[in-house]
């Protein structure tokens, strides 16, 4: 039977580093006591589910599982996550003791749920590690021994480049994240739980102002006007009010807001997360808010037959109507200011000019 058009596609969840990470460690475990091969490998979930993991590679204290994100657009879709296991025969210490290996980073900052020093690998993967390696040595008949787990990401290091890890503190590789074991398609949490981090390592640092980009063109624009320290600089991508307030929720004394026309006029229109699937921008919309804002009733009705908000902006930048572009800037300033009850900056930026509308209150 053919599928209604229009009927959307189910995502497909998939499973976070530290899934992958914990099943790794419990076949490295399971290598080290003589096991056979065994295929695939079963770990608890922290809501006490099981869940079976394919190895990549097997062998005496050490094993790999490749990362299936699901639907997730996550740069570590396909990544070789792997463990090693020793044996540790001095006494006392932690019962399964865990330390990173290639492609897995070191913390460097203050501010993150892994102290300093410490491998980059958050607190409910460790618990899964500790629990998947337990079984194991439970299954071997080895219970109580203590061993040794090494974490490591193949191309980890190439990876977290493409991440904001280096600035969170995070250095040498990836982080093992994850509080359930899944990774939901597209989550919110995933940029939620980023934003948190970026906050959290800002009020470390001791800064009382962060720059909200919508991207890195935003970002980068915007720094090389303020040179702020880099701790100052939160991603915070489509999610506009969330950032506002979580900034206002951490304590922080100033806003600055770094957006393309687009994300801007959102902000304008009092659209709360401005990713098209969520707040689509409709150029009617855009073009409403300018004559509200001043301009010509006729020339706002021939900008509502534009293609695309950007099309506008060139079009007003064209006709010399700075003086409108500005006044989007101040609705987006005061909108933010609702939001967050903070004192917020606004920068327009291009990818061609960087900066070209700045707005403070």
């Amino acid at each position: 039977m053919a599928k209604p058009a229009g009927t959307a596609k189910k995502l497909r969840s998939g499973y976070t580093t530290g899934a992958c990470a914990a099943a790794a460690a419990k076949a490295a475990v399971l290598g080290l006591l003589g096991r056979p091969h065994p295929g695939r490998v079963a770990i608890p979930f922290p809501d006490g589910s099981r869940h079976a993991f394919d190895l990549c590679r097997f062998g005496a204290g050490l094993a790999t599982v490749v990362k299936d994100a699901g639907d997730d657009p996550d740069v570590t879709n396909g990544a070789e996550i792997g463990a090693e296991a020793r044996w540790l025969d001095e006494p006392g210490g932690e019962p399964v003791a865990l330390v990173n290996g290639p492609g897995v980073g070191v913390v460097t900052k203050p501010g993150l749920p892994v102290p300093v020093g410490e491998p980059a690998i958050n607190p409910v993967p460790r618990q899964m590690i500790r629990a998947a390696v337990t079984e194991a040595l439970a299954e071997g008949g080895a219970a109580g021994r203590r061993v040794e787990v090494r974490v490591f990401v193949r191309d980890g290091e190439a990876l977290a480049e493409k991440t904001l890890n280096r600035r969170l503190g995070v250095v040498g590789g990836l982080s093992i994240l994850g509080t359930t074991g899944i990774v939901r398609p597209v989550s919110a949490s995933a940029w939620t739980d980023t934003i948190e981090a970026s906050l959290r390592v800002a009020r470390a640092a001791g800064l009382d102002e962060v720059v909200l980009a919508t991207g890195r063109t935003s970002e980068a624009a915007v720094q090389r006007q303020l040179d702020l320290p880099e701790e100052a600089l939160v991603m915070m991508g489509d999610y506009l009010h969330y950032a506002l307030t979580a900034t206002a929720r951490h304590g922080f004394g100033r806003i600055h807001l770094a957006g393309m026309w687009a994300k801007l006029v959102k902000a304008a229109l009092a659209v709360p997360q401005t990713h098209v699937r969520n707040g689509a921008l409709e150029v009617r919309q855009a073009a409403a808010l300018l004559a509200e804002l001043g301009l010509d009733a006729g020339v706002a009705a021939a900008l509502a037959e534009a293609n695309t908000a950007r099309e506008i902006h060139e079009r007003l930048r064209a006709a010399g109507r700075d003086d409108l572009v500005s006044a989007v800037c101040a609705r987006a300033r005061i909108q933010a200011e609702a939001w967050s009850g903070l004192p917020v900056t606004v920068y327009l930026v291009t990818a061609e000019e960087g900066v070209v509308c700045r707005v403070a209150d």
